[in-house]
């Protein structure tokens, strides 16, 4: 699935995202289980809230790592990836 600026995705049904203290990161739990993310991947779906577009998501990023390079192209894959395992889901 391609993803463009102008999507805008949720946290899929059946999933929650959290801050887990345990873990000290960001989780997706699920019936089947849980996923431990990595800072960036938490970062994004941190920010995908079913209301800001992909370019807002990229924005808000871009002003928070400042010295990030290329981290377009790195938030453009972790939403392709969370698509590709189910985790988010398209709103518009």
């Amino acid at each position: 699935m391609t993803v463009k600026i102008e999507d805008i995705y949720k946290i899929a049904a059946h999933h929650r995202f959290q801050w887990e203290k345990a873990q000290n990161c960001y989780v997706i739990l699920f019936p089947e289980g849980m996923v431990k993310l990595n800072g960036g991947a938490g970062e994004v779906l941190n920010l995908v809230d079913g209301k800001s577009s992909v370019a807002k998501i990229t924005e808000a990023l871009v002003k928070k790592f400042p010295d990030a390079d290329s981290i377009d192209k790195d938030i453009i894959g972790m939403i392709e990836l969370a698509l590709e395992k189910a985790w988010i889901e398209k709103t518009n």
